[in-house]
Formats: structure tokens, C-alpha cells, sequence
């Protein structure tokens, strides 16, 4: 029987022992939906949070590494850093299976140029947000944090993620979306005629109008509720929500 031709794409998932029904889905779409396909690529964010690879010692990290490598035995895995767990580095890719890509990342996808991100660069009106990116993002920074006892970073983790929560309370919907104008760019640099990324939290496909052409952008779902994932094949694109 010829095999299907598919690639999975997912994000934000958000990973946290506070939500096993969550928790429990992965690990089901791991073990039944993501086997045979040409590769996995998650883009970013999927743990709540990522306190660095020594983290990998403590029960909740080293139970998903572990899923992740059986799984990577049936299926190639591709790993790009989200806005929670940046600080993910070689050690977790040994141990996952997963190969770190950079962010954003051209691949071919049966033939079309396809241009691969977490998103939360195309959220430039979000000032706020782009000054914490480029903080923590700073080789210097997490050099420092890196330093600190895995205590302390446990500690700064959640403090940031409510801090987090606190500023999505404050800011509009709109300026935390992508700016058309971030993403039009990002067409024309990359030069690709499909955009996939997650980050926002509003799945949807959109279409943009960039030098005369039409080109696609798919948004990943979040799986705070349920979960999704984008499905390409050589005949096309289609979300899944219920697995």
C-alpha cells in the first residue's frame, strides 16, 4: 500500500502538569497520529515554560523528552524556540530527538516555498513585548540566568509568566496580533509563497495580497482547550481540531 505524504505542524501547546487532560492529548497524538508522517515541526512553545536543559533532571520535562523520543523513532521531529522556552538548547535536543531549527526557517513543502516561524516577531505594535523579546533573547542575558540555582530560575519563570498574563489583561487583542505590514515583509524577504506560525492564540488561513500575488498564511491553534494541528500533503493544507 503507497504511503500518504504528510507533514504535521503544531504549537503553543503550552505544556504544564496542571493540565493533564492536555498533557494526555500529546501524548496520544504522539503515539497515534504523528507516526509515518515525513516530519513533525513544533514552532515553538511547548512547554509553559523552559527553565534550561538541567531542567531535563525534573519529572514533568523528563516525562515529555522521553514521549518525544519514542516518537522521534517513527517520525523526524523539528523543534523551533516560542516565547516560553527559548532557553531550550542541545541537551534538550539530544534527549527529545528533535532537531533545533532557527526561527524563521525556509523549507520546501511539496513544492511550495514555505516560510516557517513562531510568529511573535510579526507582532512589532506590541513595543512592550518586542523589548522583553530582545532582552531575554540576548546571549548575555541567559548566560546570567543560566547561572543562576535551578531554584531561582523555577522561581523567575512563573513570576515572568504572571507578569505575562497581567500585560495580555491590559493590551489589546489587535496590537498583539501580527502587523500586516511585518507580515508582508516577511513575505517579500523570504520570498515564499506560504507562511505557517503559531504564537497569537487565532487560528485561522488568511490571504495577503503581497506584489501582485496572492499568498497564504496559516495560524496554528493553542491547545489550552483541545489542541489542533496543521496537516500538509502534496494536495494541499487542512486543519484538524478533533483527533
Amino acid at each position: 500500500m503507497r504511503r500518504l505524504r504528510r507533514t504535521l505542524f503544531i504549537s503553543d501547546l503550552h505544556l504544564d502538569p496542571s493540565r493533564p487532560a492536555i498533557v494526555a492529548q500529546f501524548e496520544g497524538f504522539l503515539s497515534a497520529v504523528a507516526p509515518g508522517a515525513d516530519a513533525l515541526y513544533i514552532l515553538g512553545d511547548l512547554f509553559e515554560y523552559w527553565v534550561g536543559d538541567d531542567g531535563l533532571a525534573l519529572p514533568f520535562p523528563r516525562r515529555i523528552a522521553e514521549r518525544l523520543h519514542a516518537a522521534s523513532e517513527r517520525v523526524p521531529l523539528r523543534f523551533m524556540h516560542g516565547n516560553r522556552d527559548f532557553l531550550a538548547q542541545q541537551r534538550f535536543a539530544r534527549e527529545t530527538g528533535a532537531d533545533l531549527i532557527e526561527d524563521p526557517s525556509v523549507i520546501d513543502l511539496y513544492g511550495t516555498r514555505t516560510l516557517l516561524m513562531h510568529g511573535d516577531t510579526l507582532c512589532t505594535d506590541d513595543a512592550r513585548y518586542q523589548a522583553f523579546r530582545a532582552q531575554v533573547r540576548d546571549p548575555a542575558w541567559q548566560q546570567a540566568t543560566l547561572a543562576l540555582p535551578i531554584e531561582e530560575r523555577l522561581v523567575l519563570a512563573n513570576r515572568m509568566r504572571m507578569e505575562s498574563e497581567g500585560t495580555k489583561q491590559a493590551t489589546s487583542m489587535e496590537i498583539m496580533d501580527v502587523a500586516p505590514d511585518a507580515v508582508e515583509r516577511a513575505f517579500e524577504e523570504s520570498g515564499c509563497d506560504l507562511m505557517i506560525h503559531g504564537h497569537t492564540h487565532r487560528p485561522a488561513r488568511h490571504v495577503h495580497a503581497v506584489g501582485g500575488r496572492d499568498l497564504v498564511r496559516w495560524v496554528l491553534p493553542d491547545w489550552y482547550e483541545r489542541g489542533g494541528y496543521l496537516e500538509a500533503t502534496p494536495e494541499g493544507l487542512r486543519s484538524v481540531d478533533r483527533f
